[in-house]
């Protein structure tokens, strides 16, 4: 199934007395880039979590953002450094020993002196493994994978809906194109007839070298390989939007395809009708370029 390359997911993980939240949102690129942000501490565990987004995901742009923060309902957020505050007490001792200070310290003196209370961090905790931790934050970044990929394949069920639809819309056009090509060479036989027979009044036509122009003209003018090849680019299209693999720069480079065969078609065109129909062709492509670069 043809996936957009927008699309986010996120989830939650409870484990080692923090809730670790998980963003990932995706934008589109022209290739496959991973970016990650989380904690200092565990930037060992990047390359593991990029192969295992790129696993998933093979083309956009996608962030990754990580954060921790202590559950206060399974654990106190802060523990009490007892060394410093043994620290503080002894050099207030000092101070009024040595100074006659008073240095009756309570207990929210000592609450508000630095390095008192910590955060404790999760990486030294020595009952958890490093590869505990990696587990826990692959698991996480799973599930949001997964919403995300949701997303994006609720996202490409609409982009493929609508580029199905500009498709059937371009093939009308094709249509019409086959039905006209062959009145551009007849409409320009009767306009050259009839300026010749203006010019040349009272004087007899020669009818061996009018054909031959006719005949350069329908030549320089004959659009049948522009239009045998658009028939084709527009069934591999089809082909493509039901793919299960990542279609968007073949996709992106058949578009380009059409773009030029529409366009040799309007630079051979001698006719305002034709000459109408490519302009619509053209509006139409523009139309599938901008959706199909939301592709993956």
């Amino acid at each position: 199934m043809t996936h957009s390359m927008t699309g986010y997911g996120s989830s939650a993980k409870h484990y080692g007395g923090f809730v670790i939240q998980i963003e990932i949102k995706s934008v589109n690129h022209r290739y496959a880039e991973v970016v990650l942000r989380m904690p200092r501490e565990w930037t060992c565990y990047e390359d593991g979590l990029r192969r295992l987004v790129q696993r998933h995901v093979k083309r956009g742009r996608i962030d990754v953002y990580i954060s921790r923060e202590r559950d206060s309902e399974n654990s106190s957020p802060y523990v009490l450094n007892s060394s410093v505050v043994e620290a503080y007490l002894h050099a207030a001792e000092e101070l009024g020993a040595k100074y006659g200070a008073n240095t009756q310290l309570s207990a929210k003196d000592l609450l508000a002196l630095p390095d008192v209370l910590s955060v404790p961090d999760p990486s030294s905790d020595s009952s958890d493994t490093g590869e505990e931790w990696e587990n826990v934050l692959s698991e996480g970044v799973d599930e949001a994978l997964a919403g995300l990929l949701r997303m994006r394949e609720q996202e490409g069920l609409h982009l493929i809906a609508d580029l199905e639809n500009r498709l059937s819309n371009l093939e009308g056009i094709h249509a019409e194109l086959l039905e006209l090509a062959p009145e551009v060479v007849k409409d320009y036989r009767n306009r050259l007839k009839g300026r010749l027979a203006e010019l040349l009044e009272g004087t007899t036509l020669d009818e061996q070298r009018f054909a031959m122009e006719v005949a350069l003209f329908a030549d320089r003018s004959n659009i049948d390989e522009e239009l045998i090849r658009l028939k084709s680019h527009f069934e591999q299209c089809r082909g493509l939007l039901q793919s299960r693999e990542p279609v968007g720069r073949k996709l992106d480079f058949l578009i380009q395809e059409m773009n030029r065969e529409t366009n040799t078609i309007g630079s051979k065109a001698n006719h305002l009708a034709l000459v109408n129909r490519v302009v619509e062709m053209k509006a139409e492509l523009e139309k599938i370029r901008e959706q199909a670069a939301n592709i993956e």
